[in-house]
């Protein structure tokens, strides 16, 4: 089973690396610039292959302009719609499309509803979040990054985002419950604070663990946390 994970992984690494060198120059115009609205729809397509089929999560990978969130300087680091993460600066990363994709389908939002995001970090995910029609409130505790997502959140015009500079593990307790928490570094062990702030019947979904990681997916019922083990994933460290 563990090859067989090293395995997929190593295949979809591969296979997004190759999409992008061998489309590369088909993407371009005349005068060398890139195509982003082509990228876009090719990183969609891979992420149909890759078993993504929720089509309102597809359509706000679509629409959101990824490339906009990367700071300048780390643009031209790996192309920002390959099947990878991508470098942000402060030994941060966007995740691969896949798992932003991933994570969002798994929580399901709905229109509406108040989510709370730890690990703004380029502000993308919560881009994404909101083009799900979410009211989406997150955390950063990297100054740089929060101002950095502040500025690329309102130039793309997700002024209804609302980003805090401070530490994750606090939750945002002003705006709470949440209908639903996505964490996107990973703790050691689930902050009961974010359980508190979690809505009856909300859902959170977070990578947990120091060298093991793995995706958890919890529900709140009657009180009590339901907790389902999912996929296992690299994240950076959560941190206060």
């Amino acid at each position: 089973m563990k090859r067989a994970l090293v395995y997929l992984g190593f295949v979809l690494l591969l296979g997004g690396l190759l999409l992008a060198s061998c489309s590369e120059n088909q993407m371009t115009d005349k005068k060398g610039n890139y195509d982003w609205a082509k990228k876009r729809a090719a990183m969609v397509q891979q992420l149909r292959v890759y078993g993504i089929e929720d089509e309102r999560v597809l359509k706000a990978m679509n629409t959101v302009w990824r490339h906009k969130f990367i700071p300048e300087e780390y643009l031209g680091v790996v192309p920002p719609y390959g099947n990878h993460p991508c470098r942000i600066g402060y030994d941060q990363t966007i995740s691969q499309p896949y798992i932003v994709a991933y994570m969002t389908k798994k929580l399901n939002i709905q229109t509406g509803e108040k989510v709370l995001e730890i690990g703004t970090g380029s502000g993308y995910q919560a881009a994404i979040l909101a083009e799900l029609g979410a009211e989406v409130y997150s955390i950063e505790i990297i100054p740089e990054l929060a101002n950095h997502a502040r500025k690329a959140l309102t130039i793309e015009g997700y002024e209804q985002v609302k980003v805090l500079t401070g530490d994750g593990y606090k939750g945002w307790p002003e705006h709470s419950p949440f209908d639903a928490i996505i964490v996107t570094c990973a703790p050691e062990d689930i902050p009961q604070a974010l359980v508190n702030q979690l809505k009856e019947g909300g859902r959170m979904i977070l990578p947990l663990g120091i060298y093991i990681q793995r995706l958890v997916i919890l529900r709140k019922k009657s009180g009590r946390i339901e907790k389902v083990d999912d996929l296992r994933v690299r994240f950076v460290p959560m941190v206060r």
